[in-house]
């Protein structure tokens, strides 16, 4: 009855979406004659290459994220929870393909794609032999740790960042390395049993049932496992008959009766794709997740917030802005007047950092009332590549500080900030950490720095935000989102243009400072001003 009862909700959903099946599925014996089962060229990993950012993004659509985290909205308020969309389905039926093909096609420049296959449960010896011997059932619910895998995804719709674990479906356990998460505007979440969980369903936005013929699956399974997991064909549909193709039928199946929509032939349906595509954009319309446009305006008019100080603007302070400002200066001379000014900044921030009073003997044998930094550590943390120049003056300054470093860069086509790499001291949480960015515009790139730093439990007020030069609009965006961060400069200029440059400003930092040519595809956010 489920199965007819699915054909028939399928007949319903979708009508004409794409082409009729034939009069019936293919042969398995010819559907395995078409598909190679030896192994192909492995595509280089991530730890071969450029580390992945923990997100997916595609192109050149600029709607939902308003040129910031997606964490905040164009004032720095926090916007309303991820949109989380669930892909059920048999394995092998396609949901990783069609959930690719969802992403692609949704060009949202937030989306983090979230796999059940990361959360099965660790195996005890006994469960490993059976493993082994294609004798364990990895299709049931009991397989999966649900608690984890609803903790987490809780965590990622609230914009939080997460641990996932890593699955090694070679050895059958976990890595010791988990993958760190970061929220995102859209999650796409897929797994066998994605349906199969009262707390889980909860919190999926929209449900997507991919459904795909029985001899297919077989056939794509046999496939991923002889070559991705070191599986022989024997061992295989051994373990389909007597686990997947039941469990299927027990656990997966009837879930169909939950989905909003169904989706016959996977990733091939692309009218389906399409549909899906509309109604999530719809969606996040209605949120009311604006456009950049609304940035300029944002905050016009209002004082600048107390959590600011400006170096004073002396002649010496003053003679130099109009150094590295002026287009006409030597790079030498560029570097010289920017260190100085850079020295200066760290020595004025260091001051806002907490003291105690001490006595001490001079060599006199008088004493003398003074003051010592409290025993808390000072990490410095620079948003790559620009505000790495300033880690020369804070090292000057500070004996044995420890130094992280982000990597944020802005997509010179879209504006959006999109963070590529983090490397941040072990036991970060109770330090006080200088952020060092050489510009600040809009303020994205320095809010993204922030968020990351804060779900590494940072305290937020033992966080100081350093730039030579900001933007008032910047300046509003990190106070208004967090209020309790101290962000200090030597200059704020008012105002930004079209491009989101700072004016006057200083141009692009990192082009003049290290020698390099205008922007490419690809920008630094901290060198242009973003």
């Amino acid at each position: 009855m489920a199965a007819a009862g699915a054909e028939e909700r399928r007949g319903s959903a979708w009508g004409a979406a794409g082409p009729e099946r034939g009069p019936g599925p293919a042969p398995l014996g010819s559907l395995l004659s078409r598909l190679p089962l030896a192994p192909s060229p492995r595509r280089r990993t991530g730890s071969q290459c450029q580390p992945e950012p923990p997100l997916l993004r595609t192109s050149k659509r600029t709607i939902y994220t308003a040129g910031r985290p997606p964490w905040y909205s164009e004032t720095g308020a926090p916007v309303d929870e991820a949109f989380v969309i669930g892909l059920c389905g048999g394995s092998a039926s396609g949901k990783t393909t069609v959930a690719t093909r969802i992403i692609e096609a949704l060009d949202v420049p937030w989306v983090v794609l979230l796999s059940m296959d990361s959360f099965y449960k660790v195996l005890d010896e006994g469960q490993q032999a059976l493993a082994a011997r294609s004798d364990y059932n990895f299709d049931h619910p009991d397989a999966f740790d649900f608690e984890l895998l609803v903790s987490v995804l809780r965590k990622l719709k609230k914009g939080k960042s997460v641990k996932v674990p890593v699955y090694d479906f070679t050895t059958h356990s976990r890595r010791r390395e988990w993958k760190t998460v970061y929220g995102a505007n859209v999650i796409v979440f897929e797994g066998i049993l994605a349906f199969a969980n009262k707390e889980l369903l909860k919190l999926l936005d929209m449900k997507v049932f991919v459904d795909t013929d029985s001899d297919i699956r077989l056939v794509r399974r046999l496939q991923r496992d002889i070559m991705e997991r070191g599986r022989d064909v024997a061992g295989v549909i051994k373990q389909y008959n007597k686990f997947v193709k039941p469990s299927f039928e027990q656990y997966i199946e009837p879930t169909v009766q939950v989905a909003d929509i169904v989706v016959p032939r996977g990733g091939e349906n692309f009218v389906a794709l399409d549909l899906i595509v509309q109604h999530v954009h719809s969606q996040l319309e209605k949120r009311e997740i604006t456009v950049r446009a609304a940035l300029a305006s944002a905050h016009q008019g209002q004082p600048l917030p107390k959590t600011l100080s400006v170096l004073e603007s002396t002649p010496q302070v003053r003679g130099m802005h109009t150094i590295i400002r002026n287009k006409d200066t030597t790079r030498d001379e560029f570097i010289f007047y920017s260190k100085r000014l850079m020295r200066l900044l760290i020595e004025h921030a260091l001051s806002f950092l907490p003291l105690k009073s001490v006595t001490v003997e001079t060599p006199q044998g008088t004493t003398y009332e003074g003051k010592r930094f409290h025993r808390q550590r000072i990490t410095g943390v620079s948003i790559l590549r620009a505000g790495e120049t300033m880690e020369q003056a804070l090292t000057a300054v500070c004996k044995d500080i420890r130094l992280g470093k982000i990597l944020i860069q802005t997509n010179h086509d879209t504006g959006e900030p999109e963070l590529h790499y983090l490397r941040l001291p072990k036991e970060i949480s109770e330090d006080y950490v200088i952020l060092m960015d050489s510009t600040v515009s809009t303020g994205a790139a320095a809010m993204m720095a922030v968020r990351v730093l804060l779900d590494h439990d940072v305290q937020e007020d033992r966080i100081f935000l350093l730039s030579l030069l900001m933007a008032e609009m910047g300046v509003h965006s990190v106070a208004y989102a967090f209020p309790r961060v101290h962000i200090i400069t030597t200059a704020v200029d008012k105002r930004i243009n079209e491009e989101f440059h700072i004016i006057p400003g200083i141009g692009n930092f990192g082009d003049r400072y290290f020698g390099t040519d205008g922007p490419s595809a690809w920008c630094e956010s901290d060198g242009m001003d973003c």
